[in-house]
């Protein structure tokens, strides 16, 4: 059975597309905010569900990991080295 209903809706194409090609948004009725702002908060929704940002943040604790590590095994080597 199909009813006739209008929706308003805005379709979001993703610049990297690996994840998904489309994201879509179903407007509920009576929003008062205006077009581009729908548009922009979208964008920012569909961004966030990509994972944006999360990779530096990984590499970077990555990264520390491994220099408090290699810290760490230096010092317990200088310590052995002047204990003998």
């Amino acid at each position: 059975m199909v009813k006739g209903v209008t929706r308003r809706v805005i379709l979001v194409d993703p610049t990297d597309k690996r994840r998904f090609e489309k994201a879509i948004f179903i407007l509920r009725e009576g929003g008062q905010e205006n077009a581009e702002d729908l548009l922009l908060r979208a964008q920012e929704i569909a961004g966030r569900a990509m994972g944006a940002g999360e990779k530096p943040r990984r590499r970077l604790a990555s990264l520390l990991y491994l220099l408090i590590g290699a810290a760490f095994t230096g010092l317990l080597w200088l310590a052995v080295s002047l204990w003998r």
